[in-house]
C-alpha cells in the first residue's frame, strides 16, 4: 500500500528519458493505471524542474545523453525534496552503484515486468526504498564499502531501527532507554559519513544497514 500521499487524486510522475520511444513505452505503461498520472517528461533533469512542485515521483534514467552523472541529478532532484526511482537499462555495476550511492529509492530494469515496474513505482512514491536484485548485485561487486567500524550493540540498534522499528521498540528491545537510542542513531549517522557513507535519513540507515548484512537482501 501507498504510504505518505493523498488518496483523492492519482499518484503524479515525471519521466525522464533521452529515448522518446522508452517514454513513450512508459506513457503506455501508465494510461491503463487509474491511481497513476505523467505530469512531466523530457530527455534532460531541466525538462522537469518546473513541474516538479506538482510530482509525486521522478522515474529516471541512470545514464543520459546530455553528459549529466547519475550523481548530478540526483544532487539536482533533491535538492528539490524530489523522489526517484531509477528505470534503466544499465548492466554497468558501477552506474547502478552510483545511482544507489546518490539516493534513489530503488533500481528497476526497462526489461523488468510490468506488474513489477508498476509496484516499485507505487511502492517509491510513497517513500519506501525497494532493495532489487540488481542493488545486491551491484553491492555484491562494490570494493569501496568503507567499513563504518560500528560496535556490535550499534549494529544492534541500527538494524532493529532501520528494519522499520519506532524508537522506543528499539529501546524495549535493546535494553536501553529512548534517549540512549537516539544517540546511538546519532553516533551511528556520524561514523557512517566518517567512512564517506553519508546517511542522513531512515531510508539512507536502511542501504547501509543492507551494504553491511545487519538486514537481508533481496534473494537473487
Amino acid at each position: 500500500m501507498v504510504t505518505g500521499l493523498p488518496s483523492a487524486r492519482p499518484i503524479r510522475l515525471a519521466h525522464v528519458d533521452d529515448h522518446e520511444t522508452v517514454r513513450l513505452g512508459f506513457a503506455s505503461l501508465v494510461a491503463s493505471e487509474a491511481d497513476l498520472e505523467i505530469v512531466s517528461g523530457g530527455e534532460t533533469v531541466d525538462d522537469i524542474l518546473a513541474d516538479l512542485g506538482q510530482t509525486d515521483l521522478v522515474v529516471l534514467d541512470i545514464r543520459l545523453s546530455d553528459g549529466s552523472t547519475i550523481a548530478h541529478n540526483l544532487g539536482v532532484l533533491h535538492e528539490r525534496g524530489a523522489r526517484v526511482l531509477a528505470f534503466t537499462a544499465a548492466d554497468d555495476p558501477a552506474d547502478l552503484r552510483a545511482a544507489s550511492r546518490a539516493g534513489v529509492l530503488g533500481i528497476v530494469r526497462k526489461s523488468d515486468s510490468r506488474d513489477a515496474i508498476l509496484d516499485a513505482v507505487r511502492r517509491t512514491a510513497g517513500g519506501e526504498a525497494i532493495a532489487t536484485t540488481e542493488w545486491a548485485a551491484a553491492l555484491d561487486s562494490d570494493p569501496d564499502l568503507a567499513s563504518a567500524r560500528l560496535s556490535p550493540k550499534e549494529q544492534e540498534v541500527l538494524a532493529l531501527y532501520a528494519s522499520g522499528e519506532k524508537s522506543l521498540t528499539v529501546a524495549s528491545r535493546a535494553g536501553l532507554s529512548a534517549s540512549t537510542v537516539s544517540e546511538y542513531i546519532r553516533r551511528i549517522r556520524s561514523k557512517y559519513a566518517m567512512a564517506g557513507r553519508p546517511a542522513h535519513t531512515k531510508i539512507d540507515l536502511y542501504k547501509r544497514a543492507v551494504e553491511d548484512r545487519l538486514l537481508p537482501r533481496p534473494e537473487k
